[in-house]
């Protein structure tokens, strides 16, 4: 009760304290927010990979046939949930004079990529649709078109950074685009020099189906798709056979991904022997790995950022033990009579210790409590706080184009913020130390002798 009865007294008479409170709330919660968005962000990075290539990618390290019978043994297996193809490759998309942009193109299949992918979901048009997503082009019966990415056909406003999406798919939907392609033709050609291999160009045109926009700026910035077959058929008009250059894979829920690596490893080291004829050395080029796996590097050095930027912004919140010290000094100083007199009726020195010593750790509780609460606002709200630096500045500080994500992460990593917390805790109680060991060592007679 002495204890409570000093703390109190201390808040009301050394309201000083208060400070010291700030102090701790406004670094735990400056290394809240710095944690969670970029646990956000690399969060976001890996997930956009798992909705645009699947649980599992192949990639091969160049096309091969008989694609949907692999496909088939696929989907046999107890792990593997769906399947999908696609062929890439690179070209121009001509959206009309002078506006030409450098494109990755894709060839899929609609209704088995919305199976494995959240590929439906990024649709504009047909996102909302019962049905899988088609080629038809609205008003052009018979006609099949291709996707696009919202970054393609259109630019976000320079203040907000936003698309208008209704005014996109008013005004492209429809439109007749065309893309410049072709393939490398080797010595065996017949109206190719032996030994000079060249470019031939292959032109592909199509209606706008539907606009894409996943969120990731480069996806929609780059990407175009179109009907597999189409492109095949374009590209290898004398190939056999359904070609492809990526499989991607769904697993089922719950499946550990490392045994589905297994079992799909040897699922196409058969595949490719057997169906394919390829050696040793193709097959061994050809990536199986998780989508995870395949942004790791990427990944890594973000964490690697992550980890510098909490150290530099963590000696930087260091300043607030010389603060709580100060401040747990300059009280015990003042309080010398205080102090002599418990000690003079009875009280132990670790006793007198141990009253600061707890102070301080309240002090580190109740500010560590109130940052991790500014914390969470402040990450749950950063969209609408940075859209309001916007209005009132005129300063945009999250652009998609330079962070990938039309958004900023919003989501408090729990995982990070209790160890910032409970450091904070201990940094009070370390302010304190000094404070307290002084308190502890006061003599009584020399502080009441006169009074």
């Amino acid at each position: 009760m002495l204890k409570l009865f000093l703390w109190l007294r201390y808040l009301q008479r050394k309201r000083i304290v208060f400070l010291s409170v700030a102090a701790v709330a406004l670094s735990v919660a400056l290394l809240i927010v710095v944690a969670s968005l970029f646990s956000g962000f690399i969060n976001a990075f890996e997930q956009s990979a798992v909705e645009t290539i699947g649980d599992i990618a192949l990639v091969a390290p160049t096309k091969f046939s008989n694609c949907r019978l692999f496909i088939e043994e696929l989907e046999q297996l107890s792990t593997v949930d769906a399947a999908t193809p696609a062929l890439l490759s690179q070209g121009l998309l001509h959206l009309g004079k002078g506006n030409v942009r450098a494109v990755n193109i894709w060839g899929i299949e609609p209704d088995t990529r919305a199976k494995v992918t959240s590929f439906k979901k990024s649709l504009l048009r047909q996102k909302d649709l019962l049905d899988s997503p088609s080629w038809e082009v609205p008003g052009f019966l018979g006609e099949l078109g291709g996707y696009v990415g919202i970054g393609t056909v259109a630019e976000p406003d320079e203040k907000t950074d936003q698309y208008n999406s209704d005014a996109a798919l008013k005004q492209m939907v429809g439109q007749q685009v065309f893309l410049t392609t072709g393939t490398v033709v080797g010595s065996g050609d017949a109206n190719t020099p032996s030994g000079q291999p060249s470019f031939k160009r292959k032109l592909i045109s199509f209606r706008i189906a539907d606009i894409m926009f996943t969120g990731v700026y480069d996806l929609d910035r780059r990407f175009v798709y179109i009907p597999i077959d189409r492109l095949q058929k374009a590209l290898y008009p004398n190939e056999n056979g359904d070609l492809a250059s990526h499989i991607q894979i769904k697993l089922h829920p719950g499946v550990n991904p490392d045994l589905a690596l297994a079992e799909i490893r040897g699922l196409w080291q058969v595949f490719a022997q057997e169906q394919l004829g390829w050696s040793p050395y193709l097959i061994g080029r050809t990536e199986i790995a998780t989508a995870q796996q395949m942004q790791r590097r990427y990944v890594a050095e973000l964490k690697k950022q992550m980890g510098v930027l909490l150290l530099i912004f963590g000696v930087v919140s260091f300043s607030v033990v010389v603060l709580v010290f100060c401040i747990f000094y300059m009280i015990v100083r003042l309080k010398q009579k205080d102090i002599a007199i418990v000690k003079s009726c009875g009280s132990a020195s670790s006793s007198v210790a141990w009253i600061f010593l707890g102070f301080g750790v309240c002090v580190g509780v109740v500010g560590s409590i109130s940052g991790a609460a500014l914390g969470y606002l402040i990450t749950k709200n950063i969209n609408t706080i940075e859209g309001w630096v916007r209005i009132l500045f005129g300063l945009k500080l999250w652009k998609s184009s330079v962070y990938m994500f039309s958004k900023m992460p919003n989501q408090v990593d729990w995982a990070s913020a209790l160890p910032i917390i409970l450091l904070a805790i201990v940094a009070a109680a370390l302010g304190t130390a000094i404070p307290a060991i002084v308190a502890a060592r006061t003599k009584p007679v020399d502080i009441l002798r006169y009074e």
